[in-house]
């Protein structure tokens, strides 16, 4: 798919939101990607987790054992990421604030893991993610996600797969534009930031 393909399976299902947004990394943008709606029709999410597998190497995905995705924003997309490479897909939640897997889920000892995303701004819960798949046994050997809104400057500490990079402007609680500032605030992310 082209990046034009996927911003227009976005603009579609009315994903891409303008207006002033609080996203989870808790920088605001005038602009919002809801991967949950171009994510509700699941032959458009296969469609794109089919896209987004032939982003990774081959030599990569010749060794993942599992995929693992934070939750609520990469459930979908890692499930859909799952089927695509033949593994199978769990996610981690954080009832308490940390990531955890559970439900039953576990690791293998050493089981090389690809980390999906939704959407990667800062990369905060990407690390996060990485570090609670470390701690439950696992080694994340890449990530991949739909979209990277950090100007390819999210530094996840693994090799990192973008379907698309969409590089709207973001800003510092306290860098907010007057314009986007006279816009009330929406935060329509998972995570309280």
């Amino acid at each position: 798919m082209t990046d034009e393909e996927i911003l227009s399976e976005f603009r579609a299902s009315e994903a891409l939101l303008e207006g002033h947004f609080k996203l989870s990394s808790g920088r605001h943008s005038g602009y919002y990607l809801q991967c949950a709606r171009v994510l509700m029709n699941a032959e458009r999410a296969g469609n794109l987790a089919r896209a987004l597998v032939q982003k990774i190497p081959r030599e990569i995905r010749s060794q993942i054992d599992v995929v693992v995705s934070p939750a609520m924003g990469g459930l979908i997309i890692g499930h859909e990421m799952g089927r695509a490479l033949g593994k199978d897909a769990m996610f981690l939640e954080r009832p308490d604030g940390v990531f955890h897997l559970r439900r039953g889920f576990r690791l293998e000892p050493g089981a090389k893991v690809l980390m999906v995303e939704d959407v990667v701004t800062t990369g905060l819960s990407s690390r996060e993610a990485i570090e609670a798949v470390a701690r439950e046994g696992g080694e994340v050997i890449a990530e991949c996600s739909l979209v990277d809104r950090s100007n390819g400057e999210a530094d996840l500490g693994v090799p990192f797969f973008p379907l698309i990079d969409i590089n709207f402007p973001s800003y510092a609680e306290d860098q907010v534009p007057d314009e986007l500032a006279a816009i009330p605030v929406t935060k329509p992310g998972s995570r309280a930031a």
